[in-house]
C-alpha cells in the first residue's frame, strides 16, 4: 500500500503541472511549440479547464519524481485511480508522463540524427537519459537495491539484493487472481506495449519508447529495462512474438548487433526450462554497457581448429563451463560458434552426468543440452563470443536440476541461473535484505541463537537455520554491527559462488576439467 500523504489541493496541483512542463522542456521531451498541447492534455487529465495564474519558478530538477508524487496524490483524491496502491499509482504515473513523451517516430528520428552527427554513444546516452527522466526507469527505486563485491579465485563477483520491484499487498494479490485472462499484449516484450495504458496485472507503458533494428534482415526492437540491474541494461526483442530459440541465426544476430552497437555487449538466456530465463515465450536478448566479472576472467587451456586458423578457442577460468571464441573474421567466429552448438546439442558423457537426451516411453527424445551465448566486439576489432554450456537434466537427488543451485543453497538463491547470473552478477530476492540484517544481529549477540527456536518451521529464519548456526559457531556472537554485516555479505557472496559452481556442467576439478577438454577434442579441436 502506498504511504498515505497529506492530500494535494487543486491550487497546489496546477503549479505542479507547470513545473512538470518545464522539466519536460528542459530534458528534450518536447519543443516550445509542443508546450501548449501538452499543457492542455495534462489539464484535461486532471479535470481543469484552465491553468493557474502563476507559472513555474525557474529551476532545474534532477528528476520528475518529486513533482509526480503529489500529483498522484491529487489524482487519487479526484478519483483518477480507484485505490491508492503502488500498482494504481504506477498506472497513473505512466499515463501522466506519456502525455509529455515524443511520438515514437520522432524519438527514432532524433536518435538516428544524434548517432549520425555526434556518434552512437551520444545517441544511446541521450536515449538512456530520456528513459530515466520519463520515470520509465525508476531510479528512485533502483537506488534502494543493495550492492557489494565479493572477492573469489575467479575475480570479484557482483552481489545485488533486488529491492526495486515493489511488492503487492494481499488485497492486490486477491484482486489479480479474480481478473479475467487477457490476451493483449501477448507478453511484456511485444512491441504492442508501447503506449499501452496497462491494467492491474500488466504495467502501463505510455512512457515506453523502443528503437527499430534490423538483425539478419528481420525486424527487431531495442529498449531499456525498466528495472536496470546494471548500466544501460537493454532488451533487444524480436518483432514477431516467437519462442526463445538458440540457433545459428541467434549467433548471427548477436554478431550483427555488436557491429551496430560496438560499445555494448549482448547475450541470450538459454532456450530450455530450468537453465533458461524468465520469459521463454518471446525471443529476445539482453545487452548493455557494463563489464561483468566473467568478461575479465582469463582463458586457460587454448584450442585451435585447423579448418579455422584465424579463430582462437579457450576455456574461461570461471566456475561455469565457458568456451571463449575470438577472431577478426565475423563469418569464421560465427561458424565456430555454430559448430560448438551443434556438437554440444548431441554430446553425452555419462561420467560427467551429461546426457544430451532422455528417451521417452513413446520414442520421442527430450533435449537437455543448450548454450547461453554472450557476444562483444573488442577494441582491437576482434569478435568475441562466450559460449556457456548448459544442461537442464533433473534427478531424484536434484529434482530442481542437476546443474542448478542445489537444495542447500535455496535459502539464498533458488531461481533459474540466467544470463546475468552466468556472467557473475547475483540478483538476489528482496526478502534477503531483512533476513540478512536479522542474521547479523545473531553475530552481535543482540539476538541470542536458540537452536531449538531456529529449527521451528514457524521461525522467520528457519530456512537459514543451518547456515546461521554455522556462522555463530565460526564467528561467535560478539562482533560489532559493522563486522557482522561484513561477514554476512561475504558469506552470501560465497553462497553465490557455490551457486555458479553447481550450475557449471564441468566442475573445476581435475576430473571435470579433463571431461571439458575431452568434449572439445572429441569434436576435432586441438590443444594449442
Amino acid at each position: 500500500m502506498a504511504q498515505q500523504q497529506q492530500a494535494t489541493t487543486a491550487s497546489e496541483a496546477l503549479p505542479l503541472i507547470e513545473r512538470l512542463l518545464q522539466f519536460a522542456l528542459q530534458r528534450g521531451f518536447m519543443e516550445e511549440l509542443d508546450v501548449y498541447a501538452a499543457r492542455n492534455a495534462l489539464l484535461d487529465l486532471f479535470r481543469f479547464t484552465e491553468p493557474g495564474e502563476a507559472g513555474a519558478p525557474e529551476e532545474r530538477l534532477e528528476s520528475a519524481a518529486e513533482l509526480l508524487e503529489p500529483l498522484l496524490d491529487y489524482g487519487y483524491a479526484i478519483g483518477l485511480i480507484p485505490d491508492n496502491t503502488t500498482t494504481y499509482r504506477d498506472l497513473l504515473d505512466a499515463r501522466i508522463m506519456g502525455l509529455l513523451m515524443p511520438r515514437p517516430s520522432e524519438l527514432n528520428a532524433s536518435f538516428r540524427r544524434t548517432a549520425r552527427e555526434e556518434g552512437l554513444k551520444a545517441a544511446t546516452d541521450a536515449f538512456y537519459r530520456l528513459n530515466i527522466d520519463s520515470n520509465y526507469i525508476r531510479m528512485d527505486r533502483i537506488r534502494k537495491n543493495q550492492y557489494w563485491l565479493h572477492e573469489t579465485p575467479f575475480g570479484k563477483l557482483e552481489i545485488t539484493i533486488n529491492l526495486s520491484k515493489p511488492e503487492k499487498d494481499p488485497k492486490e494479490i486477491a484482486m489479480l487472481k479474480a481478473l479475467p485472462q487477457a490476451h493483449y499484449p501477448k507478453c511484456l516484450l511485444c512491441a504492442e506495449n508501447v503506449g499501452y495504458a496497462g491494467r492491474p496485472d500488466h504495467p502501463a507503458r505510455q512512457n515506453l519508447r523502443v528503437l527499430p533494428l534490423t538483425l539478419q534482415g528481420e525486424p527487431w526492437f531495442f529498449q531499456y529495462s525498466p528495472y536496470v540491474y546494471y548500466n544501460e541494461h537493454s532488451i533487444i526483442f524480436k518483432g514477431a512474438h516467437e519462442p526463445m530459440a538458440i540457433s545459428h541465426k541467434s549467433f548471427a544476430r548477436l554478431l550483427d548487433f555488436v557491429e551496430q552497437f560496438p560499445h555494448y555487449f549482448i547475450g541470450s538466456n538459454a532456450d530450455l526450462p530450468i537453465v533458461g530465463g524468465s520469459i521463454l515465450s518471446h525471443d529476445h536478448f539482453q545487452g548493455g554497457r557494463h563489464v561483468f566479472p566473467m568478461e575479465t576472467a582469463p582463458t586457460g587451456q587454448a584450442f585451435a581448429d585447423p579448418g579455422l586458423p584465424g579463430v582462437r578457442f579457450g576455456i574461461v577460468d570461471w566456475p561455469m563451463s565457458v568456451v571463449r571464441v575470438n577472431g577478426t573474421s565475423k563469418a569464421d567466429v560465427h561458424k565456430a560458434a555454430c559448430r560448438l552448438l551443434d556438437e554440444w546439442r548431441g554430446y553425452s558423457d555419462e561420467s560427467a552426468e551429461v546426457l544430451a537426451f532422455t528417451e521417452q516411453a513413446d520414442g520421442t527424445r527430450t533435449p537437455h543440452n543448450t548454450i547461453t551465448p554472450i557476444a562483444r566486439l573488442r577494441d582491437n576489432g576482434e569478435y568475441e563470443i562466450d559460449l556457456v554450456l548448459r544442461n537442464n537434466r533433473t534427478s531424484e537427488e536434484h529434482p530442481d536440476g542437476i546443474f542448478h543451485p542445489h537444495r542447500h543453497l535455496h535459502h539464498i538463491k533458488k531461481e533459474n541461473i540466467g544470463l546475468i547470473e552466468v556472467m557473475g552478477l547475483a540478483v538476489l530476492p528482496g526478502r534477503l535484505k531483512d533476513e540478512l540484517e536479522q542474521i547479523a544481529a545473531y553475530l552481535t549477540g543482540e539476538q541470542p541463537a536458540s537452536e531449538a527456536e531456529l529449527r521451528e518451521s514457524s521461525h522467520p529464519l528457519h530456512k537459514h537455520s543451518e547456515w546461521l548456526l554455522s556462522l555463530v559457531g565460526r564467528y561467535g556472537a560478539s562482533c560489532s554491527p559493522e563486522q557482522a554485516m561484513a561477514i554476512v555479505q561475504a558469506e552470501t557472496g560465497g553462497k553465490f559462488l557455490e551457486v555458479l559452481k553447481d550450475a557449471g556442467v564441468y566442475k573445476r576439478t581435475e576430473d571435470g576439467i579433463a571431461a571439458f577438454e575431452r568434449f572439445l577434442t572429441s569434436i576435432g579441436l586441438q590443444r594449442a
